[in-house]
């Protein structure tokens, strides 16, 4: 009796060996499997789904087998693990074990919207909208109503972000990237505003980012922001009118076709420097650092008045006779390629 029992038991953990070794063999079959995808393909985890309820799914959809043994392997060795949410890229080189993996280490799709410097903020509306993993929260919203959602009732839109290379991923709004552009504008013009010379004619940050999209949109090369700042705050101080064509151009909005016109440097307008004193009420532009640095770090000299070359450069000239030359050689008689900005890169 004893004899049979201990053959029955023999029998029955060598069963239970054989059950565990098959099973650490089913287990690491389905976890070294390849997908099962002829070509990449993105699988979106939404806020929500659970390891289990993936697994299923993807076997349902043929790209893997097993599901039920992933589903204890996942129980027993990565509990407590978070998956996150977002796109996840899968393709045919990849094994179950290397998607466990970009679930465990959070590795979503990102993407990137990048803001240019010139740029209005009618033309960062169009490239947000443009961006079809965003979600579109900002439509048939107006530019007012869209600053109140940042919290900034009542401000212009106009230079409050700034310019860069931002990455998201699905499930992010445009909202959420203009609140960062605008958090990355604050922290750049406070680390510049802490650097600014003395005896600006600025009284606040705000002032200088004015400036700064002036200097912008005059030149794009990167030697000269500080001579074209250098101009307009020497003419601040003395009282001379700015008179920049960017201005002028921007309170002009969607009727401005491409050719500046004298009717148009004499329109009445907020924007209009030939005929407004001191600076226009808000930016024209998105500004980058060099701008912001340039506008408060402005080169020191005597030049009042510069001309574009054609080329994208400038000729600078302190006095009106000079600049008037200037403008005979570089305006009257301009080159069949004449640009008044760098040509694009």
């Amino acid at each position: 009796m004893i004899r049979k029992l201990m053959l029955l038991l023999a029998a029955g953990l060598a069963l239970l060996v054989l059950a565990f070794a098959l099973a650490g063999w089913r287990l690491h079959v389905a976890l070294n499997q390849p997908l099962q995808l002829e070509s990449e393909r993105l699988v979106e985890v939404q806020p929500g789904d659970t390891p289990g309820g993936m697994l299923n799914r993807l076997e349902a959809e043929g790209v893997l087998d097993g599901a039920f043994w992933l589903r204890l392997y996942w129980r027993f060795n990565l509990s407590g693990e978070a998956l996150h949410s977002g796109e996840y890229r899968l393709t045919p080189q990849q094994s179950v074990r290397d998607m466990l993996g970009l679930w465990l280490r959070g590795e979503v799709v990102q993407y990137s919207l990048t803001l240019v410097e010139g740029w209005s903020f009618r033309q960062v509306r169009t490239a947000l909208a443009r961006q079809e993993k965003l979600e579109q929260s900002l439509a048939g919203l107006d530019d007012k109503a869209l600053m109140a959602k940042l919290g900034l009732p009542g401000a212009s839109p106009e230079g409050r972000f700034f310019p860069d290379t931002y990455r998201y991923v699905r499930g992010m709004s445009d909202l959420d990237l203009l609140k960062q552009a605008r958090s990355r504008l604050d922290q750049v013009l406070e680390e510049e505003w802490g650097k600014r010379a003395e005896g600006l004619p600025y009284r606040e940050p705000y002032d200088a980012l004015i400036m700064a999209s002036m200097v912008e949109k005059e030149t794009g090369v990167a030697e000269e922001r500080g001579q074209i700042a250098g101009v307009f705050v020497r003419r601040l101080r003395s009282g001379m009118r700015l008179q920049t064509d960017p201005t002028v151009i921007f309170g002009l909005g969607e009727r401005y076709k491409g050719n500046l016109t004298r009717a148009h440097l004499l329109e009445a307008t907020p924007y209009n420097t030939y005929t407004i004193d001191g600076m226009p009420p808000t930016p024209i532009a998105l500004a980058g650092r060099e701008a912001i640095h340039a506008a408060l770090n402005p080169v020191a000299g005597k030049s009042l008045y510069f001309v574009a070359r054609g080329d994208g450069s400038h000729v600078f000239s302190e006095n009106l006779e000079q600049h008037n030359r200037a403008v005979r050689e570089y305006q009257l008689k301009r080159r069949a390629d004449y640009r008044s900005s760098p040509a694009p890169k």
